[in-house]
């Protein structure tokens, strides 16, 4: 959580007491009143970044934000949060936290799989700008390739996803293989997915 950069866009006077206190010792803080270098960095570095501006650019921001202003913004970024005004400066920090928290669970969501990203809090894989919803089953069936530098066996999926034992006769792997490389397929277009062998499956 240290990591992150606090950048304050078009309050000089906030920026400079928010330094004064220590509010926010932890990060390094910095100052813009130029809104494009105030973005352009953001997204270079994953900053979080605090509006003081009546005109947010309408665009998705792919770093968290807090915008105050007078009246409330109806925003649906999860990395986005507002605060009115006027405000106490500790339901501001609160408010710090709260969102470097979300981003920091996000990221810990994130598993890369390939070409792809396993988003395993929303059930969801990712490729590009499409994503696909899963089934919990199928997330963590996906996950054990991440965890497996080898072909994952068949005994090994029944173990690890449905808790079964290796003696046990069934053809749940198969079944959802085959409907999992089919939602992949139609997603994606990609009909090389889950591959295998001899020895098991791979991606």
């Amino acid at each position: 959580m240290n990591n992150f950069t606090i950048s304050i866009f078009n309050n000089k006077i906030f920026f400079e007491v928010i330094k004064e206190i220590k509010l926010f010792s932890k990060f390094k803080i910095k100052h813009y009143q130029d809104l494009d270098l105030c973005l352009k960095t953001a997204e270079n570095e994953s900053e979080l970044v605090v509006f003081f501006h009546n005109q947010i650019p309408k665009k998705d921001y792919n770093f968290p934000s807090i915008i105050i202003s007078k009246s409330l913004i109806k925003l649906s970024n999860i990395f986005q949060e507002n605060i009115k005004t006027p405000f106490k400066i500790h339901d501001f920090e609160k408010k710090i936290i709260s969102l470097i928290a979300k981003v920091e669970f996000k990221k810990n969501s994130l598993i890369p799989l390939n070409k792809y990203i396993i988003d395993k809090n929303e059930r969801k894989i990712k490729k590009s700008n499409l994503e696909l919803k899963l089934s919990e089953k199928e997330i963590d069936f996906l996950i054990l390739f991440t965890q497996n530098s080898n072909p994952v066996s068949k005994n090994l999926v029944l173990k690890k996803v449905w808790n079964y034992s290796q003696d046990t006769e069934t053809h749940t792997v198969e079944t959802h293989i085959h409907r999992l490389r089919k939602k992949i397929l139609d997603k994606f277009g990609d009909n090389n997915f889950i591959k295998n062998n001899k020895k098991g499956y791979f991606i």
